[in-house]
């Protein structure tokens, strides 16, 4: 008599030359051969239901014609047998899913999927309200089907695009080549995203031994006495020169207007002795907006100080991530601190200093320890005094500061 493990290994042996009703047959047969308790002992070694089988011991003693093995093609079951699949014993199904699905892409606010999260379960649940009976993995299968797929948001839409939008490129183009090509500064400014300091995760991969990750913290909670820095860049477009004033208060106006004081400070007259003139170009939002009335007035004051006339072109609504800081500078330094913790303020300074690129790209950075108060406001009298002249081509965006004559003599003298 054949042990359970010689039906096994006689079963697992001619299994994948079987198909369906073959393997039924096979093993029914070697359950008849072992006699009493053979459905039970061959269900053990192969898997196989007791009652399927049964089936093929019937068909044994039946004698059913049985079809080739080996053979591809051919009915295997009998016309009509087997489950009926879901779809077809609810009508109706696939589509009360696509329409479910497709309403609340298209934003229908009536639609039961509009505000919640199109899970699995929540269409299930939604599908079961209309009388329906689905589970998660049928309906997983259906979405298939259909041709959804679970997919992340993609930032593409940059906003309304303003008709003016190439011509002001245009003109920041004419304006920054203009000043170059007579050796005078031109610069892009902007403030990176603020950073937490501390042992906190850091985006990207860097080396170290397999199996050694660096230990960070868990949760991002800000550490109150490290806090944020806000990172504000000024980018000297010729020179392919960065400057970082690591601020680690507020990102201000008057925090902004500073960063570039600094710049001046220590790279910029040095590299201009000559000038007379600086073109600022910078985004249409946050610290150095165009509505920002601190901005100006700060920036009043610093054309007050060193004399220099002051050109601005603000780059069109929703197009920031095309100021040249972004890739030329801000880029860069996130590449080079990927991976890295920020665990200081020295931490962050040096490897902002550390980053170059092949293309000769140097970067200084220093802390801005001042502390720089919201809310100041700015009144109509105190606007009406700002040297200001508005260009004929928008001059909401583009606009030139000079010196006043009285604040320079008195600077001077």
């Amino acid at each position: 008599m054949s042990s359970e493990e010689d039906i096994r290994a006689r079963y697992v042996e001619i299994k994948p030359y079987l198909n369906e009703r073959t393997r039924r047959l096979f093993v029914a047969n070697e359950a008849r051969a072992y006699g009493w308790g053979g459905r039970t002992v061959a269900a053990r070694a192969t898997g196989m239901a007791r009652s399927t089988i049964g089936r093929g011991i019937n068909e044994l003693k039946a004698g059913a014609e049985v079809p080739d093995p080996f053979q591809q093609s051919g009915r295997v079951r009998r016309p009509g047998s087997g489950r009926k699949s879901a779809e077809t014993r609810q009508p109706g199904l696939r589509a009360a899913l696509d329409r479910l699905v497709a309403d609340a892409v298209r934003g229908d606010p009536e639609a039961p999927l509009r505000w919640v999260s199109r899970s699995q379960r929540n269409i299930v649940e939604a599908l079961s309200e209309e009388e329906f009976d689905a589970s998660q993995k049928l309906v997983g299968r259906l979405l298939k089907k259909l041709g959804y797929s679970c997919q992340a948001n993609q930032k593409t839409r940059e906003g309304a695009n303003h008709p003016d939008r190439d011509a002001q490129f245009h003109n920041i183009n004419a304006t920054v080549t203009s000043a170059t090509d007579r050796g005078e500064p031109a610069i892009s400014v902007d403030t990176k995203k603020k950073e937490l300091v501390g042992d906190f995760k850091n985006a990207g991969r860097e080396l170290r031994p397999k199996g050694d990750p660096e230990p960070v913290r868990v949760h991002d909670f800000q550490i109150p006495e490290l806090g944020k820095v806000a990172p504000y860049g000024v980018y000297d477009v010729a020179a392919n020169e960065g400057w970082v004033n690591l601020g680690t208060d507020a990102d201000t106006a008057m925090f902004a207007v500073e960063s570039i004081r600094r710049w001046w400070q220590r790279l910029g007259q040095e590299r201009y002795p000559n000038t007379e003139h600086l073109v600022i170009t910078a985004d249409c939002g946050g610290s150095n907006g165009p509505r920002v009335r601190l901005w100006k007035y700060e920036l009043q004051q610093f054309a007050d100080e060193t004399g220099l006339a002051i050109t601005v072109t603000h780059l069109p609504p929703g197009t920031s991530k095309w100021n040249k800081i972004e890739h030329k500078l801000f880029a860069q330094i996130s590449q080079n601190w990927r991976g890295k913790p920020l665990v200081s303020h020295e931490v962050i300074v040096q490897l902002i200093n550390a980053t170059t690129t092949r293309t000769g790209l140097e970067v200084s950075c220093t802390i801005d320890a001042n502390t720089y108060p919201k809310g100041i406001k700015v009144s109509d009298r105190t606007m009406k005094q700002l040297n200001i002249a508005p260009h004929d081509f928008h001059g909401e965006w583009n606009y030139t500061i000079r010196p006043r004559a009285n604040e320079a003599t008195a600077c001077s003298g």
